[in-house]
């Protein structure tokens, strides 16, 4: 533990509940009601004392997924994992913010400054809890034998990397054009609006490769930990970047059955023990927000207040690009920009490695931000810029003014401090519904489209932040509603050309569907929102299923239940399962019919489904003058080995293949395998939990054919929160946390989510303070 003096911790019993005392930080007594799925709410004095209690609390519930991320964020791993994490402490310990910190911080209200501070005093005042009553110290400690960090306020100013992945794209667009096969890149990535990416002069094609990624690759791909599955990287980080999404809309009055605004959101992310979302309660005076938010992060990131709702998913911006530099032949710590030789900036670092020495790294920097790879033998190194590392671009603070904020106004001065790019919906209690597009968005060289690397030499520098107000949005739109799910959403008229913001987005399946729903339905619930959230309607499969051409009689059957299918993936149907399969087959007779071999290292696949869909749908152009029949017969072939697996799979009767028996939910905890033959930490679902949904369908249940050995159709990401707002009356609002508040196995609220969430039953997300009391299980008390 910290060597500092701790303070005394004591529970006194009293009649409503136990009292917690001496915590260190808080300024007055606070007590905490608790309701049956274990989510906190908090009534305090202050609003700095409620956000002491957002950090006490989420702690207290997820201490060790939250000690996780922070070692990794600060690059502290390899202390206590060994010196196979030294690459990621360092890559880590690169993208750190190096500047003022403190100053940072003052760029805040002093509000949001004393609300940050609380809450790193409550994370601490919780460890603090445990020197006193080891007995709660979280069993993974144990088990790996360390203990958790204390935190200061300036670890947030300086965590900075939200590596998104668009680089390795600039890599394997660079690539294929020395190949001179860029082209072939649309078919796994098509570019919305359509665009042939910009080969800038002076930069060398042929010397780019994956190894310029450097320290920016160890970002972005697994850590290395063999049996010990990371905390926050469940599955594989590129499958899940593919998948990551959400989907959010907003409903004005004019459509609602109740004449109020209508919220839903539920955010996609990957699945795990413990889930991503912690869900709390903050009250106080001048704040009364309710929602979820992500551990180790103040404040609710989907939820309302007293006054306003807000929802959020992934808006794409193109955040990071690579800079190739010319180095000295003598002097690689030299590199050639603007007419000179420059000098790069140094810093030592030291890496404290468990059960081994101390490392010493030295890290570079350039003009253009950190230098992740160097090449001494080629004369070059390669930088990388980031919206994230620029000053005023700190993210891990933005959700306290969101959570503060009242109309929209306030809420859109709240967004200048949000960096990631995002979606946001907005809806108020005067009726008013809206979307802000927000996150750092680079103001790029005139002649640079982000698309592929730059030369460093000083001609297409970055030329800072371009303002919030470069962002499109929307306030109460004409149609009466407002809906995003990730897809290609600049408005008409929006130039692209001048803000650069992205070519690369979403597919749009999730979204056309609940712009169908949405546009048929006069009046909306809150129930019908809850509705549209678990809809597996795949407007995908239906659109492949016409393609599908008679069968004989050896594949007549599955034809046939193909076509009378109604197109929900739904867990109990045969014809989702025939379907999921097929497409998987389908797939890869694409893949391996467009894509050369010899461009495979640089392709791996699979083809953009949208793309494999235009390419079934004009055969002649796809396949030649013969297409049609050569299309017909790959996808009768599809066919027949889509029946023979889930024969060899499931068995012979077409009436036993249902989806769920595949597309099963089986979630371990990311220690479950480490080091002992007793796994304190039970799996949760298991070969009898199927789900339904697929990566496509409003309700996005994910799976990886391409990955995945044991079970290439298993249940890997989705929503696991989801929430439906009514706008005003709070306390008809309903959401859901999958797996659960806890990540402790020993509490009821590990696991308690799992039946009520694969039955899409949402629950009510009580506001009122007379609800709050009234169906509360458990009251304590924290006090100074």
């Amino acid at each position: 533990m910290a060597s500092a003096v701790l303070a005394t911790t004591t529970f006194v019993r009293s009649a409503s509940g136990r009292t917690i005392k001496g915590l260190e930080g808080l300024t007055a007594p606070l007590e905490v009601w608790e309701d049956k799925w274990g989510v906190p709410h908090v009534k305090a004095a202050s609003v700095a004392d409620a956000y002491f209690a957002n950090g006490y609390l989420v702690a207290k519930d997820r201490l060790w997924q939250m000690d996780f991320g922070h070692r990794q964020s600060l690059g502290r791993l390899a202390e206590v994992f060994g010196d196979a994490f030294v690459p990621s402490d360092v890559a880590n310990r690169l993208f750190l913010f190096r500047g003022d910190a403190d100053a940072e911080l003052a760029r805040y209200s002093s509000v949001v400054q004393d609300s940050a501070k609380a809450y790193v005093a409550g994370i601490n005042a919780y460890i603090h809890t445990l020197k006193e009553n080891p007995e709660n110290l979280p069993a993974e400690f144990a088990l790996l034998g360390y203990e958790p960090l204390e935190w200061t306020v300036q670890d947030l100013i300086r965590v900075r990397a939200e590596v998104t992945g668009n680089t390795e794209l600039e890599i394997r667009r660079a690539c294929l054009a020395a190949r001179g096969a860029l082209a072939y890149d649309s078919l796994i990535t098509p570019l919305q609006p359509a665009y042939i990416p910009t080969l800038l002069p002076g930069l060398d094609v042929h010397s780019i490769s994956e190894k310029d990624l450097g320290h920016l690759r160890v970002l972005q791909k697994r850590l290395p930990l063999g049996e010990i599955h990371a905390a926050t990287l469940q599955g594989d980080p590129s499958h899940r970047k593919t998948n990551e999404g959400s989907n959010s809309w907003v409903i004005a009055p004019s459509r609602t059955v109740t004449g109020r605004p209508i919220l839903a959101n539920d955010p996609h992310l990957a699945f795990g023990a413990p889930g991503p979302r912690h869900v709390i309660h903050l009250t106080a005076p001048g704040l009364d927000v309710i929602g979820a938010g992500s551990p180790g992060m103040p404040g609710v990131m989907q939820g309302h207040n007293e006054h306003i709702a807000f929802g959020r998913t992934n808006f794409h911006i193109d955040q990071e690009d690579l800079f190739v530099l010319r180095t000295r032949a003598n002097d690689s710590s030299q590199y050639w920009h603007a007419g000179q030789w420059r000098k790069m900036e140094e810093e030592t670092v030291s890496i404290a490695v468990r059960n081994a020495e101390e490392q010493s790294v030295t890290l570079r920097f350039s003009a253009q931000g950190p230098v992740i790879s160097e090449d001494m033998a080629r004369n070059r190194a390669v930088a990388v810029s980031a919206t994230w590392l620029y000053p005023g671009a700190n993210g891990l603070l933005a959700n306290i003014g969101i959570n503060l904020a009242h109309d929209w106004t306030s809420f859109c001065d709240a967004l200048h401090a949000h960096t990631s790019p995002t979606n946001f919906t907005y809806a108020d209690q005067q009726g008013n519904i809206g979307w802000h597009a927000a996150g750092g968005l680079p103001e790029r060289a005139k002649d640079h489209d982000g698309m592929m690397p730059a030369p460093g030499d000083g001609l297409y520098d970055w030329k800072g932040l371009q303002p919030l107000e470069n962002l499109p949005s929307s306030f109460n739109p004409a149609a009466g509603w407002f809906g995003t799910s990730n897809q290609m959403n600049l408005p008409v008229g929006y130039s692209q050309k001048k803000y650069k913001v992205s070519y690369e987005w979403s597919e749009p399946f999730r979204y056309n569907r609940v712009a169908q729903v949405l546009d048929a339905t006069q009046h909306t619930s809150v129930q019908d929102s809850a509705n549209l959230q678990h809809d597996t309607l795949s407007q995908l499969a239906l659109r492949v299923i016409q393609l599908l051409p008679e069968q004989n009689e050896g594949t007549k059957f599955a034809y046939q239940l193909l076509k009378s299918w109604n197109g929900r993936v739904d867990r109990d149907s045969p014809a989702a399962a025939l379907y999921e399969v097929w497409w998987t087959h389908i797939g890869a007779a694409l893949y391996a019919a467009t894509i050369p071999s010899e461009l495979h290292d640089l392709l791996p696949g699979p083809l953009s489904p949208s793309v494999q869909l235009a390419l079934l749908q004009t055969p002649d152009r796809t396949f030649g003058n013969n297409g049609k029949t050569v299309r017909d017969n790959m996808l009768t072939e599809c066919l027949q080995k889509a029946v023979a697996e889930l024969t060899e799979r499931i068995g012979p009767l077409p009436a036993s293949w249902k989806w769920g028996t595949l597309h099963t939910l089986n979630i371990g905890h990311v220690l479950e395998k480490f080091g002992s033959t007793h796994n304190p930490f039970p799996n949760i679902g298991g070969k009898n939990y199927g789900s339904g949904g697929d990566p496509y369908t409003v309700m996005a249940r994910w799976y990886d054919p391409v990955h995945s050995c044991k079970n290439p159709y298993a249940t890997t990401g989705g929503a696991s929160f989801l929430m439906v707002c009514d706008i005003g009356e709070w306390d008809n609002s309903v959401f859901l946390n999958f797996p659960g508040q806890s990540a402790n196995p020993a509490t009821t609220h590990y696991s308690d989510f799992l039946d009520v969430w694969l039955k899409g039953d949402m629950q009510p997300l009580y506001f009122s303070s007379q609800n709050v009391t009234k169906h509360a299980v458990r009251r304590y008390m924290l006090s100074p």
